[in-house]
């Protein structure tokens, strides 16, 4: 691995000591790592290319990852308008509840002297 880690262009080194292989990922001359190694073991070349991308999605999926999200998207909605609708009912039902029985009375909090110590009592 030392005999190969000072090639230039290199990404990343990786070592399977079961099966006997090196990968080399990088931007690296194949023939420059071959003869550094077969100074010091017997080397060869198993395969060449360039390194794996992520598979691209088809059509297709792309097409149903998006009906999904609208689909999310326009439930949320549905349930926010649920939400609003039902507390504009009950806000009118309050009105309407406050209105026909009027003697309802509301009710305000009073602190006397004795609770709050920072109060100030003229008599």
């Amino acid at each position: 691995m030392k005999a190969v880690s000072s090639l230039s262009g290199l990404e990343s080194l990786a070592m399977d000591m079961n099966e006997k292989k090196l990968t080399v990922i990088g931007n690296v001359d194949p023939v420059d790592v071959v003869s550094k190694l077969r100074k010091s073991w017997h080397a060869e070349i198993l395969t060449v290319g360039p390194a794996k991308e992520p598979e691209k999605k088809t059509e297709d999926e792309k097409k149903a990852e998006e009906n999904k999200k609208k689909a999310e998207e326009d439930k949320k909605k549905a349930e926010e308008e649920k939400k609003k609708e039902s507390e504009k009912q009950i806000a009118e039902l309050l009105k309407l509840y406050q209105s026909y029985n009027n003697h309802c009375t509301q009710y305000y909090p009073v602190y006397s002297s004795e609770e709050d110590p920072n109060s100030c009592v003229i008599s």
